[in-house]
């Protein structure tokens, strides 16, 4: 009976296997990485082996209702704010590429954002706080501004400017993950891609270890730095240098969003990719027999992949995989982001009027302080919309305590991103020598919405690249493909 069993189960799968299967590629989840995949497929097989394509059919499943992964938004108070991955830098090639291609609306910071008042608190009191004005007058904003930036440099002195050119020397050597590709090669490994661009180095030691050697002062650490790493990834100066810079990149102007929220560029290249979207529906093994991936899901149905690629960490992750994968452990730092409608207690603060607390609440690194942050929003006639970032949830006792008043709470609980601990040691892009991919490899090195579309980039040409030797489909020249570099940062 078993072997009869086993027979029909055999020759169901031989049934269900065909040639074309080699030719569809299935991808695990719809955040800006899969959907980056997606697009890049797309646009390297279409231009360069236009017909037959060497990837017929895109199935990417998504466990929850909605595409975007960790880019989402949240509604209060009648208006729709960043939940998630909220902030993109003006050098975000891929994201304003993305943002042309599928003619999304920017939304920038407005002007009076440069004289919100900033205020470091240690868990007692506010060891530092910016001049804020009231008046909307461009001309008093402006002297606000310069005000501020006087009395930061007083307090800094040099060390800010050194600050500055450790991030852009970073920042430039990231660049050249836009070269065309001539001078651009596909990477097999994390490793390979961070020391091509000389980022490597950055990932084998921490953040406060690279800013000592840059000649920063301990108290600009201690303080401004430790506060920025705080608000963008949760964590201490302690984290490896390469995020650490990515984190103080993130703090410096012309930062921008999507008008209606960022999900909308990994729904737009999903929409424009011909992918076969499957919502609700959770891979709960991948099993590799030959010359096909199998991948079953929750809801009971199998399909068959020549390519599997995981666009999600898979660290809190129950996916079965057959043969079994190897990757190096590694734990997720949590973010919890309150929302709150309503205004703070300035008691809590040991201050006496509402006034008195600045626009942007950083944290220092102290077992006193219950948050990240608390950064106002919107304000509206009577009250505020908040957004508070801590490491744990924040209590209704404790927001009680926060608060003087709340008409409105939110609470969501994000795996925000990798727990940084440098020397870092990353998974392989690779993970079985076969056609199973992972794009999240490289967040070990940094996670940004920008880095996942880099390295799901560098996914796709290998896929086509790897496809195109081992599998029997006509070669890509994908040393062809890149543009020059200013074409690339301008058009898609």
């Amino acid at each position: 009976m078993e072997q009869r069993i086993i027979a029909i189960v055999f020759c169901f799968l031989l049934l269900q296997f065909s040639p074309t299967h080699s030719n569809t590629v299935c991808i695990i989840g719809s955040g800006i990485g899969g959907a980056s995949v997606a697009h890049f497929l797309r646009q390297y097989s279409a231009a360069y082996h236009p017909s037959p394509s060497p990837i017929a059919q895109i199935n990417m499943f998504e466990r929850k209702g909605v595409v975007g992964g960790r880019m989402a938004t949240v509604t209060i108070a009648g208006e729709t704010f960043e939940a998630g991955a909220s902030i993109l830098h003006p050098k975000n090639y891929h994201a304003v590429n993305y943002t042309k291609y599928l003619d999304l609306q920017l939304k920038k910071p407005k002007s009076s954002d440069d004289s919100l008042s900033l205020g470091l608190w240690d868990g007692h009191k506010f060891v530092y706080k910016t001049f804020n004005s009231k008046s909307k007058l461009p001309i008093v904003q402006r002297l606000v501004s310069l005000a501020n930036s006087i009395m930061m440099f007083l307090r800094y002195g040099f060390s800010l400017f050194r600050m500055s050119s450790f991030v852009e020397v970073a920042v430039n050597n990231f660049l050249r993950y836009y070269e065309g590709f001539n001078s651009r090669p596909v990477f097999e490994s994390v490793e390979e891609m961070l020391k091509w661009a000389g980022l490597y180095d950055l990932t084998t030691q921490t953040l406060g270890e690279e800013l000592v050697k840059a000649g920063l002062s301990p108290l600009l650490i201690q303080e401004l730095v430790t506060v920025i790493t705080r608000i963008n990834y949760g964590q201490s100066v302690n984290i490896s240098g390469f995020a650490g810079a990515v984190s103080l990149a993130g703090s410096g102007g012309g930062l921008w969003s999507i008008e209606g929220g960022n999900w909308q560029m990994a729904a737009g290249l999903i929409n424009r990719s011909d992918v076969l979207l499957h919502l609700h529906e959770e891979i709960e093994s991948v099993s590799y027999l030959g010359d096909v991936y199998v991948l079953n899901s929750t809801q009971g149905k199998s399909y068959n992949c020549g390519v599997t690629v995981v666009a999600t960490p898979l660290d809190e992750l129950n996916i079965d995989f057959n043969p079994r994968i190897s990757i190096p452990p590694r734990k997720l730092q949590h973010t919890h982001a309150t929302f709150v409608r309503g205004l703070l207690n300035p008691a809590y603060f040991g201050l006496n009027s509402l006034s008195d607390i600045p626009d942007l609440v950083g944290t220092k690194e102290s077992h006193d302080v219950p948050c990240s942050s608390i950064s106002i929003l919107k304000k509206h006639e009577n009250d505020m919309t908040y957004k508070v970032f801590s490491r744990e949830t924040m209590t209704d006792a404790l927001l009680d305590n926060v608060f003087s008043t709340r008409k409105e709470t939110i609470k969501i609980n994000w795996a925000a991103y990798p727990h940084y601990h440098a020397p870092e040691k990353f998974a392989p892009f690779i993970l079985d020598n076969q056609h199973l991919y992972y794009v999240n490899a490289f967040e070990n090195a940094a996670s940004t919405m920008e880095t996942s579309a880099v390295a799901a980039e560098n996914i796709a040409r290998l896929i086509l690249s790897r496809l195109s030797q081992g599998v029997g489909l006509s070669s890509l020249d994908l040393k062809r493909v890149g543009r020059d570099p200013s074409e690339l940062h301008t058009e898609l």
